[in-house]
């Protein structure tokens, strides 16, 4: 069978799996139909795909897996499918038995009987799982105590997930549909992006590391939770149906080299540069603690095992078609990277990503590569200028070392900065209050680099603030407690944009980010280094641009400062405070772009 012959009919096409096979297909010249619950489900799917740089639409199929007909519409939008692959289901833990069954039984039975009816059907690809598969498909008629024994002991999500393993192989054998099943391992990103949305699982486990919340890691040298990358499954499952020795055959898709559980964790620790626990809890010691305590959902318990699995088939067929397993470790950090970068699914869509200026491991958002990087204050985070940045278009927000999701110190600042210019190209530095200070060093540092200086809310032109900042332990221990609403109501005097200030808070409590921001705004009340600051703006050549809130004004002396040099100008924007970047945006925006003459 040519590519120009075949015709994908996917299920579960908007979800992690499917959206990249979708993808995988329509790269491989395959023409494919999308069967989505919703039409926001297609737009979704759509959107996805324009933004991976595919511009073959895929058909749009509405399925109901509750009521027949399975798909609504003309019948010979179908009729010359050749091969179906079924990602839909429920990857969910806590479903009732009864909600798990309709989502991953109910809907597989209602897929086979509908490929049954195709006459052009080459295949039907089933995604089941490491865990699951490998059933005996004469148990489709086992009792319904034995059902509830399963269910009991495995719980909700992955008994149904071996009910339908074996409903899938009995039913498409008694209605002779040539099938493949393909049993992945714990799915992670793309193993060139590392992009992924799926949250649950050892995604979970990750997002503890990041937050320095682990206090031991769990297993031993044996606890084996394999993963693969995504979009490797895909072109996996591309090749099945071209394949006839493959009908009828189970594939665990899976790296058998990936580390043991706790090692896998300790990498990821490692590369996030946060502290990793040596001390390590044996699986049975988990298993009997309470849930409050390990934070673990029981259900996701039967993963944390040292079993092996038959890989011996799949990396045939994997060999056949001339697919290599792409480097594990790299994909398992550059997945780990993108799920930190958009803060385990809370960040908004949006161009982010981590970057490593003079080797610092730095976390920035908007375009890459754009001449204006803006450097956010204190003690807010690059997010708090994704408005300002968006509006801005060609540009980036950079968290400094040791401040928001970058890692770093004060002492990396200088090669720090000097890399920011003169290996990424920033050309405008836009500085906003400690910005400011960061944004003049690596101005004066480089002059002949950087052309433009856009000063916001600079402190050391202003009248400073109270004596109670200039304390960093009473500091670091109000920041590393403090919520959305009263950080909101001390910066804005208003509550409402707690909102916006709420990944600033997620920043503050994670390692010494506090601990950094205190000690930052301690230095920013001495004298010696504000006098610094003004003599370093007095020697740079180019254009300067200060903007100012109007309820946070200059001080007298920065006006006259500001008058004695030749390209200097003043924007003010009224109503605007310390932080008009949380309560002007747009205005902020504004004025960066167009400055006074």
């Amino acid at each position: 069978m040519n590519t120009a012959e075949r015709h994908a009919l996917v299920f579960g096409a908007s979800g992690l799996v499917g959206r990249h096979l979708v993808l995988a297909l329509g790269r491989a010249g395959v023409r494919v139909s999308a069967a989505s619950r919703s039409s926001g489900s297609y737009r979704r799917l759509t959107r996805w795909l324009a933004d991976h740089g595919h511009g073959h639409v895929p058909a749009d199929l509405r399925v109901d897996f509750a009521a027949p007909p399975l798909l609504s519409g003309d019948p010979t939008a179908w009729a010359d499918v050749t091969e179906i692959y079924n990602c839909a289901g429920a990857y969910r833990f806590g479903m009732s038995a009864e909600e798990a069954r309709r989502a991953n039984v109910d809907s597989v039975r209602a897929i086979v009987d509908f490929a049954a009816g195709l006459p052009r059907l080459r295949r039907l690809v089933h995604v089941s799982g490491y865990r699951v598969g490998g059933q005996d498909p004469g148990l489709v008629q086992c009792s319904d105590e034995r059902r509830r024994d399963t269910y009991r002991a495995l719980g909700a999500y992955e008994a149904s997930k071996v009910e339908a393993d074996v409903v899938f192989q009995a039913d498409a054998d008694r209605l002779g549909v040539p099938w493949s099943l393909v049993n992945p391992s714990s799915v992670i990103g793309d193993s060139a992006t590392g992009e992924s949305d799926q949250q649950l699982g050892l995604a979970s486990s990750v997002q503890e590391i990041w937050q320095g919340t682990v206090m031991a890691l769990p297993g031993n040298a044996s606890t084996f939770v394999p993963v693969v990358p995504v979009d490797h499954l895909a072109r996996f499952m591309t090749r099945l149906p071209v394949d006839e020795a493959s009908r009828g055959g189970a594939y665990w898709v899976l790296d058998d080299a990936t580390p043991a559980l706790p090692d896998l964790l300790a990498l990821v620790g490692t590369h996030y540069r946060v502290r990793v626990p040596r001390a390590r809890v044996p699986v049975s010691l988990i298993k009997r603690l309470p849930p409050a305590l390990t934070r673990t959902d029981p259900e996701t318990l039967t993963f944390l095992s040292s079993d092996r699995y038959p890989t011996d088939s799949a990396k045939a067929f994997a060999a056949r078609h001339g697919l290599a397993m792409p480097d594990t470790t790299m994909s398992i950090l550059r997945w780990a990277d993108h799920l930190a970068a958009h803060r385990f699914g809370t960040a908004p869509a949006g161009d982010r990503r981590f970057v490593a200026p003079a080797g610092v491991r730095t976390f920035e958002l908007g375009k890459p590569d754009a001449s204006t990087v803006v450097l956010p204050g204190l003690p807010v985070n690059a997010d708090t200028w994704a408005s300002v940045c968006e509006a801005l278009g060609e540009a980036r927000v950079v968290d400094l070392p040791g401040l928001g999701l970058s890692a770093g110190r004060r002492a990396d600042w200088s090669a720090w900065l000097a890399a920011l210019v003169t290996a990424t190209g920033a050309r405008h530095l836009v500085g906003h209050s400690i910005g400011a200070a960061a944004a003049l060093a690596a101005a004066t540092a480089h002059p002949r680099s950087v052309e433009r200086l856009t000063l916001v809310s600079p402190f050391f032109l202003q009248a400073p603030t109270g004596g109670a900042g200039r304390w960093a332990p009473l500091t670091r221990w109000y920041l590393h407690r403090v919520g959305a609403a009263a950080l909101a109501q001390r910066l804005t005097g208003d509550a409402a944009y707690a909102g916006v200030l709420g990944s600033t808070v997620a920043d503050l409590r994670r390692g010494v980010v506090a601990a950094n921001v205190a000690r930052l705004l301690a230095d920013a009340g001495r004298q010696r280094w504000r006098e610094g600051l003004r003599s370093e703006l007095r020697r740079f050549p180019g254009p300067v641009h200060v903007i100012v809130g109007g309820d946070d004004p200059l001080t007298p002396e920065a006006r006259a400062l500001l008058e004695t040099l030749p390209q200097a100008g003043v924007s003010v924007i009224a109503g605007a405070g310390h932080h008009p970047q949380l309560t002007h945006p747009a205005d902020v925006a504004r004025a960066i772009s167009r400055p006074p003459a």
